[in-house]
Protein backbone atom coordinates (compact mmCIF):
# COMPACT_ATOMS: atom_id res chain seq x y z
CA UNK A 1 0.00 0.00 0.00
CA UNK A 2 1.65 3.14 -1.03
CA UNK A 3 0.29 5.33 1.78
CA UNK A 4 2.78 3.45 3.81
CA UNK A 5 5.07 5.94 2.37
CA UNK A 6 5.30 8.14 5.75
CA UNK A 7 9.12 6.47 5.60
CA UNK A 8 11.94 8.42 4.24
CA UNK A 9 11.96 6.38 1.19
CA UNK A 10 9.87 4.18 -1.00
CA UNK A 11 13.19 1.93 -1.45
CA UNK A 12 13.50 1.52 2.51
CA UNK A 13 9.47 0.76 2.98
CA UNK A 14 10.09 -1.96 0.21
CA UNK A 15 13.12 -3.40 1.47
CA UNK A 16 11.14 -3.60 4.77
CA UNK A 17 8.01 -5.05 3.35
CA UNK A 18 9.90 -7.64 1.60
CA UNK A 19 11.99 -8.86 5.02
CA UNK A 20 8.73 -8.31 6.87
CA UNK A 21 6.54 -10.70 4.48
CA UNK A 22 9.64 -13.28 3.93
CA UNK A 23 10.12 -13.65 7.87
CA UNK A 24 7.84 -16.55 9.34
CA UNK A 25 5.52 -14.91 11.93
CA UNK A 26 7.23 -16.96 14.68
CA UNK A 27 10.43 -15.02 14.21
CA UNK A 28 8.78 -11.99 14.61
CA UNK A 29 10.57 -8.93 17.40
CA UNK A 30 8.22 -5.86 16.68
CA UNK A 31 9.69 -4.41 19.62
CA UNK A 32 12.93 -4.26 18.70
CA UNK A 33 14.14 -0.53 18.86
CA UNK A 34 16.13 -0.56 15.82
CA UNK A 35 12.79 -0.93 12.99
CA UNK A 36 11.72 2.24 15.00
CA UNK A 37 15.26 3.88 14.44
CA UNK A 38 15.15 3.60 10.75
CA UNK A 39 11.46 3.67 10.69
CA UNK A 40 10.90 0.37 8.89
CA UNK A 41 8.35 -1.01 11.33
CA UNK A 42 5.07 -0.03 9.46
CA UNK A 43 5.29 -3.46 7.16
CA UNK A 44 5.93 -5.50 10.30
CA UNK A 45 2.40 -4.37 11.95
CA UNK A 46 0.47 -4.14 8.95
CA UNK A 47 1.17 -8.14 8.47
CA UNK A 48 0.63 -8.98 12.46
CA UNK A 49 -2.84 -6.65 12.44
CA UNK A 50 -3.79 -8.76 9.32
CA UNK A 51 -2.46 -12.48 10.18
CA UNK A 52 -1.74 -12.41 13.91
CA UNK A 53 -3.30 -9.52 15.64
CA UNK A 54 -2.18 -11.01 18.78
CA UNK A 55 0.89 -12.17 18.96
CA UNK A 56 3.98 -13.78 20.92
CA UNK A 57 7.51 -13.15 20.48
CA UNK A 58 9.23 -15.61 22.80
CA UNK A 59 12.75 -14.06 22.43
CA UNK A 60 13.72 -10.56 22.32
CA UNK A 61 16.19 -8.28 24.21
CA UNK A 62 13.72 -7.06 26.15
CA UNK A 63 12.55 -11.01 26.91
CA UNK A 64 9.00 -12.68 26.01
CA UNK A 65 5.86 -10.27 25.22
CA UNK A 66 2.91 -10.65 23.85
CA UNK A 67 1.99 -7.57 20.85
CA UNK A 68 -1.60 -6.75 20.73
CA UNK A 69 -2.12 -4.54 17.48
CA UNK A 70 -5.33 -3.92 16.34
CA UNK A 71 -7.40 -0.59 17.30
CA UNK A 72 -10.87 -2.03 19.48
CA UNK A 73 -8.01 -5.12 20.98
CA UNK A 74 -5.96 -2.34 21.90
CA UNK A 75 -9.01 -0.76 23.64
CA UNK A 76 -9.86 -3.44 25.03
CA UNK A 77 -6.77 -4.27 27.39
CA UNK A 78 -6.63 -0.87 28.29
CA UNK A 79 -9.88 -0.94 30.46
CA UNK A 80 -9.40 -4.43 31.69
CA UNK A 81 -7.80 -3.19 35.07
CA UNK A 82 -8.99 -6.43 36.60
CA UNK A 83 -6.55 -8.73 34.70
CA UNK A 84 -3.88 -6.43 33.22
CA UNK A 85 -1.94 -4.68 35.29
CA UNK A 86 0.00 -1.30 35.14
CA UNK A 87 2.01 -1.57 38.76
CA UNK A 88 5.64 -0.90 38.91
CA UNK A 89 6.10 -4.11 41.35
CA UNK A 90 5.67 -6.34 38.22
CA UNK A 91 7.79 -4.38 35.71
CA UNK A 92 5.52 -1.16 35.10
CA UNK A 93 4.10 0.33 31.31
CA UNK A 94 7.18 -0.05 29.01
CA UNK A 95 8.41 -3.37 27.00
CA UNK A 96 11.76 -3.15 28.77
CA UNK A 97 11.78 -4.45 32.51
CA UNK A 98 12.78 -2.40 34.83
CA UNK A 99 15.30 -4.15 37.59
CA UNK A 100 13.14 -5.18 40.77
CA UNK A 101 15.26 -3.05 42.77
CA UNK A 102 15.13 0.12 40.25
CA UNK A 103 11.03 0.13 40.18
CA UNK A 104 9.45 3.19 40.92
CA UNK A 105 5.74 3.46 41.64
CA UNK A 106 3.95 6.45 39.85
CA UNK A 107 0.08 6.99 39.29
CA UNK A 108 0.72 5.96 35.50
CA UNK A 109 2.75 2.70 36.69
CA UNK A 110 -0.26 1.90 39.45
CA UNK A 111 -3.27 -0.01 39.89
CA UNK A 112 -6.70 1.39 41.46
CA UNK A 113 -7.55 2.43 44.33
CA UNK A 114 -4.33 4.45 45.03
CA UNK A 115 -3.75 5.12 41.06
CA UNK A 116 -7.27 7.52 41.00
CA UNK A 117 -6.01 9.43 44.47
CA UNK A 118 -2.35 10.72 43.26
CA UNK A 119 -4.05 11.28 39.68
CA UNK A 120 -6.48 13.62 41.40
CA UNK A 121 -3.69 15.75 42.81
CA UNK A 122 -2.44 16.96 39.99
CA UNK A 123 -5.20 17.09 37.67
CA UNK A 124 -6.64 20.91 38.76
CA UNK A 125 -3.63 21.94 36.39
CA UNK A 126 -5.58 20.60 33.54
CA UNK A 127 -8.85 22.06 34.11
CA UNK A 128 -10.32 24.24 31.44
CA UNK A 129 -9.92 27.20 33.67
CA UNK A 130 -6.38 26.62 34.06
CA UNK A 131 -5.73 25.45 30.89
CA UNK A 132 -7.11 29.29 29.87
CA UNK A 133 -4.58 30.50 32.09
CA UNK A 134 -1.98 28.48 31.20
CA UNK A 135 -2.44 29.98 27.08
CA UNK A 136 -1.75 33.03 27.71
CA UNK A 137 2.07 32.41 29.12
CA UNK A 138 2.36 29.48 26.42
CA UNK A 139 1.41 32.07 23.77
CA UNK A 140 3.66 34.48 24.96
CA UNK A 141 6.85 32.07 24.92
CA UNK A 142 5.97 30.68 21.74
CA UNK A 143 6.43 34.23 20.44
CA UNK A 144 9.41 34.60 21.26
CA UNK A 145 10.67 31.93 20.42
CA UNK A 146 9.67 32.20 17.10
CA UNK A 147 10.74 36.04 16.55
CA UNK A 148 14.15 34.77 17.32
CA UNK A 149 14.58 31.98 14.77
CA UNK A 150 17.26 32.62 12.40
CA UNK A 151 15.96 32.80 8.49
CA UNK A 152 17.97 31.85 5.62
CA UNK A 153 19.82 29.32 7.48
CA UNK A 154 19.87 25.57 8.14
CA UNK A 155 18.63 24.96 12.27
CA UNK A 156 17.34 21.88 14.28
CA UNK A 157 14.07 22.56 14.99
CA UNK A 158 14.15 19.79 17.13
CA UNK A 159 16.66 21.56 19.41
CA UNK A 160 15.24 25.55 19.03
CA UNK A 161 11.44 24.63 19.19
CA UNK A 162 10.06 21.43 20.37
CA UNK A 163 12.53 21.06 23.50
CA UNK A 164 12.75 24.59 24.67
CA UNK A 165 9.01 25.22 24.31
CA UNK A 166 8.25 22.00 26.02
CA UNK A 167 11.05 22.46 28.32
CA UNK A 168 9.74 25.92 28.76
CA UNK A 169 6.03 24.83 29.90
CA UNK A 170 7.39 22.04 32.16
CA UNK A 171 9.31 24.81 34.10
CA UNK A 172 6.23 27.03 34.05
CA UNK A 173 3.95 23.62 35.75
CA UNK A 174 7.06 22.66 38.44
CA UNK A 175 7.56 26.67 38.80
CA UNK A 176 11.11 24.78 38.62
CA UNK A 177 14.12 27.70 38.32
CA UNK A 178 14.36 28.77 35.24
CA UNK A 179 17.92 28.63 34.46
CA UNK A 180 18.19 25.20 34.76
CA UNK A 181 15.27 24.02 32.57
CA UNK A 182 17.33 22.20 30.21
CA UNK A 183 18.23 20.00 33.42
CA UNK A 184 14.30 18.85 32.74
CA UNK A 185 15.10 17.96 29.19
CA UNK A 186 18.36 15.36 30.25
CA UNK A 187 16.59 13.77 32.84
CA UNK A 188 13.28 13.15 30.43
CA UNK A 189 15.70 11.63 28.01
CA UNK A 190 18.00 9.84 30.51
CA UNK A 191 14.80 7.90 31.78
CA UNK A 192 13.43 6.82 28.52
CA UNK A 193 16.61 6.17 27.18
CA UNK A 194 18.32 2.30 26.19
CA UNK A 195 21.73 2.71 28.05
CA UNK A 196 24.34 1.36 25.52
CA UNK A 197 28.09 2.70 24.48
CA UNK A 198 27.61 5.50 22.36
CA UNK A 199 24.40 6.32 23.57
CA UNK A 200 23.24 9.17 26.30
CA UNK A 201 24.07 7.14 29.16
CA UNK A 202 26.64 4.09 28.74
CA UNK A 203 25.21 1.82 31.64
CA UNK A 204 22.38 1.38 33.83
CA UNK A 205 24.60 2.91 37.23
CA UNK A 206 24.92 6.06 35.14
CA UNK A 207 21.60 6.13 34.64
CA UNK A 208 20.57 5.96 37.74
CA UNK A 209 23.14 8.43 39.00
CA UNK A 210 21.52 11.03 37.16
CA UNK A 211 17.86 10.07 38.15
CA UNK A 212 19.13 10.12 41.61
CA UNK A 213 20.71 14.10 41.05
CA UNK A 214 16.96 14.52 39.70
CA UNK A 215 15.35 13.38 43.17
CA UNK A 216 18.13 15.29 45.22
CA UNK A 217 16.94 18.36 43.10
CA UNK A 218 13.70 18.30 43.20
CA UNK A 219 13.78 17.08 46.72
CA UNK A 220 14.83 20.61 48.18
CA UNK A 221 12.43 22.18 46.11
CA UNK A 222 9.52 20.17 47.48
CA UNK A 223 10.55 21.20 50.85
CA UNK A 224 10.24 24.69 50.12
CA UNK A 225 7.18 24.01 48.61
CA UNK A 226 5.54 21.87 51.59
CA UNK A 227 6.65 24.98 54.01
CA UNK A 228 4.97 27.71 52.12
CA UNK A 229 1.23 28.53 51.55
CA UNK A 230 -0.40 26.13 49.21
CA UNK A 231 0.36 27.51 45.12
CA UNK A 232 -0.85 25.85 41.68
CA UNK A 233 2.40 24.60 40.89
CA UNK A 234 2.12 20.53 40.18
CA UNK A 235 4.90 20.30 43.21
CA UNK A 236 2.65 22.63 45.84
CA UNK A 237 -0.18 20.32 44.36
CA UNK A 238 1.78 17.20 45.25
CA UNK A 239 3.15 18.38 48.54
CA UNK A 240 -0.11 19.47 49.86
CA UNK A 241 -2.18 16.66 48.67
CA UNK A 242 -3.03 13.67 51.39
CA UNK A 243 -2.91 11.35 48.42
CA UNK A 244 0.89 12.19 47.81
CA UNK A 245 2.03 14.33 50.16
CA UNK A 246 4.20 11.05 52.41
CA UNK A 247 4.99 9.38 49.26
CA UNK A 248 7.98 7.47 49.56
CA UNK A 249 11.19 8.06 47.55
CA UNK A 250 10.74 5.55 44.78
CA UNK A 251 6.93 7.07 44.61
CA UNK A 252 7.77 10.57 44.49
CA UNK A 253 11.04 10.14 41.91
CA UNK A 254 8.77 7.96 39.58
CA UNK A 255 5.14 11.02 39.73
CA UNK A 256 8.31 13.22 38.80
CA UNK A 257 10.06 11.37 36.01
CA UNK A 258 6.11 10.61 34.47
CA UNK A 259 5.04 13.83 35.16
CA UNK A 260 8.42 15.28 33.22
CA UNK A 261 8.32 12.40 30.12
CA UNK A 262 4.56 13.06 29.87
CA UNK A 263 5.05 17.11 29.74
CA UNK A 264 8.66 16.94 27.86
CA UNK A 265 8.47 14.02 25.23
CA UNK A 266 4.55 13.47 24.02
CA UNK A 267 4.49 17.22 22.87
CA UNK A 268 8.20 17.91 21.72
CA UNK A 269 7.95 15.14 19.38
CA UNK A 270 4.17 15.73 18.13
CA UNK A 271 5.55 19.36 17.88
CA UNK A 272 8.48 18.21 15.36
CA UNK A 273 6.61 15.59 13.53
CA UNK A 274 3.79 18.41 12.73
CA UNK A 275 6.59 20.12 10.78
CA UNK A 276 8.00 16.68 9.30
CA UNK A 277 4.06 15.74 8.27
CA UNK A 278 3.65 18.49 6.41
CA UNK A 279 6.85 18.77 4.63
CA UNK A 280 5.70 15.15 3.53
CA UNK A 281 2.08 16.45 2.84
CA UNK A 282 2.81 19.78 0.69
CA UNK A 283 -1.19 19.87 -0.34
CA UNK A 284 -2.20 19.62 3.53
CA UNK A 285 0.26 22.63 4.23
CA UNK A 286 -1.40 24.63 1.60
CA UNK A 287 -4.76 23.55 2.90
CA UNK A 288 -3.59 24.97 6.55
CA UNK A 289 -2.36 28.37 5.22
CA UNK A 290 -5.28 28.68 3.07
CA UNK A 291 -7.73 28.38 6.39
CA UNK A 292 -5.98 28.34 9.40
CA UNK A 293 -9.44 27.05 11.32
CA UNK A 294 -8.12 23.67 9.90
CA UNK A 295 -5.46 24.08 13.31
CA UNK A 296 -8.43 22.27 14.93
CA UNK A 297 -8.52 19.08 13.48
CA UNK A 298 -4.89 19.64 12.08
CA UNK A 299 -3.90 18.83 15.66
CA UNK A 300 -5.62 15.26 16.51
CA UNK A 301 -4.81 14.53 13.37
CA UNK A 302 -0.90 14.51 13.64
CA UNK A 303 -1.17 13.27 16.99
CA UNK A 304 -2.49 10.44 15.47
CA UNK A 305 0.17 10.45 12.83
CA UNK A 306 3.10 10.82 15.08
CA UNK A 307 1.76 8.66 18.43
CA UNK A 308 4.73 9.87 20.31
CA UNK A 309 4.40 6.03 22.34
CA UNK A 310 4.65 4.05 20.40
CA UNK A 311 3.18 1.56 22.92
CA UNK A 312 2.30 0.69 26.56
CA UNK A 313 2.49 -2.46 28.57
CA UNK A 314 0.34 -4.59 31.11
CA UNK A 315 1.73 -7.40 32.80
CA UNK A 316 -1.59 -10.00 32.67
CA UNK A 317 -2.53 -10.90 36.86
CA UNK A 318 -3.97 -14.15 35.85
CA UNK A 319 -4.45 -16.92 33.00
CA UNK A 320 -6.87 -15.59 30.35
CA UNK A 321 -8.00 -16.37 27.09
CA UNK A 322 -7.87 -13.37 24.51
CA UNK A 323 -9.40 -13.44 20.94
CA UNK A 324 -8.51 -17.07 21.39
CA UNK A 325 -4.82 -17.13 22.67
CA UNK A 326 -3.80 -18.33 25.64
CA UNK A 327 -2.10 -15.12 27.79
CA UNK A 328 -0.63 -16.78 31.33
CA UNK A 329 -0.62 -15.18 34.22
CA UNK A 330 2.92 -12.72 34.42
CA UNK A 331 2.77 -12.41 30.68
CA UNK A 332 3.82 -8.85 28.92
CA UNK A 333 1.41 -7.69 27.08
CA UNK A 334 1.97 -4.67 24.97
CA UNK A 335 -0.25 -2.84 23.38
CA UNK A 336 1.09 -1.11 20.07
CA UNK A 337 -0.70 2.38 19.91
CA UNK A 338 1.41 2.87 17.03
CA UNK A 339 -0.29 -0.07 14.77
CA UNK A 340 -3.85 0.86 16.18
CA UNK A 341 -3.14 4.13 14.74
CA UNK A 342 -2.98 2.51 10.86
CA UNK A 343 -5.31 0.40 11.77
CA UNK A 344 -7.94 0.20 8.78
CA UNK A 345 -10.77 -1.78 10.51
CA UNK A 346 -10.87 1.32 13.09
CA UNK A 347 -9.80 4.04 10.78
CA UNK A 348 -10.52 5.43 7.19
CA UNK A 349 -7.63 5.93 5.11
CA UNK A 350 -5.36 5.52 8.23
CA UNK A 351 -2.44 6.23 6.41
CA UNK A 352 -3.03 9.72 4.94
CA UNK A 353 -2.48 12.78 6.60
CA UNK A 354 -5.47 14.57 6.29
CA UNK A 355 -6.46 17.88 8.09
CA UNK A 356 -10.16 17.39 7.61
CA UNK A 357 -10.44 14.35 8.66
CA UNK A 358 -14.19 13.98 9.92
CA UNK A 359 -13.60 12.21 13.24
CA UNK A 360 -9.78 13.04 13.50
CA UNK A 361 -9.89 11.91 17.31
CA UNK A 362 -10.54 8.72 16.71
CA UNK A 363 -6.99 7.69 17.74
CA UNK A 364 -5.47 6.09 21.04
CA UNK A 365 -1.98 8.11 21.04
CA UNK A 366 -3.06 9.05 24.90
CA UNK A 367 -4.29 5.84 26.01
CA UNK A 368 -7.74 4.64 26.69
CA UNK A 369 -9.21 3.93 30.07
CA UNK A 370 -8.29 5.25 33.98
CA UNK A 371 -4.42 5.76 32.56
CA UNK A 372 -5.81 7.57 29.80
CA UNK A 373 -3.43 11.01 29.32
CA UNK A 374 -3.81 13.45 32.38
CA UNK A 375 -2.06 16.03 30.35
CA UNK A 376 -3.87 15.40 26.83
CA UNK A 377 -5.92 19.01 26.67
CA UNK A 378 -2.70 20.81 27.42
CA UNK A 379 -0.74 19.17 24.59
CA UNK A 380 -3.17 19.89 22.29
CA UNK A 381 -3.12 23.22 23.37
CA UNK A 382 0.48 23.59 22.86
CA UNK A 383 0.34 22.23 19.55
CA UNK A 384 -2.26 24.67 18.48
CA UNK A 385 -0.86 28.06 19.72
CA UNK A 386 2.52 27.22 18.35
CA UNK A 387 0.81 26.65 14.95
CA UNK A 388 -1.82 29.65 15.42
CA UNK A 389 1.62 31.76 15.67
CA UNK A 390 3.74 29.98 13.02
CA UNK A 391 0.97 30.64 10.25
CA UNK A 392 0.79 34.34 11.39
CA UNK A 393 4.53 34.72 10.77
CA UNK A 394 6.17 32.36 7.84
CA UNK A 395 5.00 30.76 4.75
CA UNK A 396 6.43 27.54 5.51
CA UNK A 397 9.09 26.11 7.57
CA UNK A 398 11.10 23.72 5.04
CA UNK A 399 12.74 20.10 6.10
CA UNK A 400 15.65 20.24 4.03
CA UNK A 401 17.11 17.04 5.17
CA UNK A 402 15.73 13.91 6.69
CA UNK A 403 15.41 13.72 10.56
CA UNK A 404 17.52 11.20 13.09
CA UNK A 405 15.17 9.32 14.36
CA UNK A 406 15.19 7.99 18.50
CA UNK A 407 16.59 4.41 18.88
CA UNK A 408 13.62 3.36 21.18
CA UNK A 409 10.41 1.39 21.02
CA UNK A 410 8.52 3.64 23.41
CA UNK A 411 9.69 7.09 22.42
CA UNK A 412 9.06 7.59 18.99
CA UNK A 413 11.03 10.56 18.20
CA UNK A 414 13.33 12.69 16.74
CA UNK A 415 16.70 13.79 17.77
CA UNK A 416 17.23 16.17 15.37
CA UNK A 417 15.20 17.57 12.32
CA UNK A 418 16.85 20.37 10.49
CA UNK A 419 15.15 22.72 8.75
CA UNK A 420 14.88 26.50 7.07
CA UNK A 421 13.06 29.42 7.01
CA UNK A 422 13.53 31.44 4.11
CA UNK A 423 15.06 34.70 4.35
Amino acid sequence: MHGTADLVNDTNLDAARERANALPLADYDPGDPELFKTDSFWPYFDRLRRDDPVHYCKDSIFGPYWSVTRYNDIMDIDTNHSVFSSAASLGGITIRDVPPDLRRESFIAMDQPRHSAQRKTVAPMFTPASLDELAINIRKRSTECLDNLPRGEVFDFVDKVSIELTTQMLAVLFDFPWEDRRKLTRWSDVATTLPGAGGLVATEDERQAELMECAGYFARLWKERSNQPPKTDLLSMMAHSDATRNMDPKNFLGNLILLIVGGNDTTRNTMSGSIYALNKHPDQYRKLKANPALIDSFVPEVIRWQTPLAHMRRTALQDFEFRGRQIKKGDKVVMWYVSGNRDETAIERPYEFDIERARPRTHISFGFGIHRCVGMRLAELQLKIIWEEILKRFDTIEVVEEPQLVYSSFIKGYETLPVRIAA
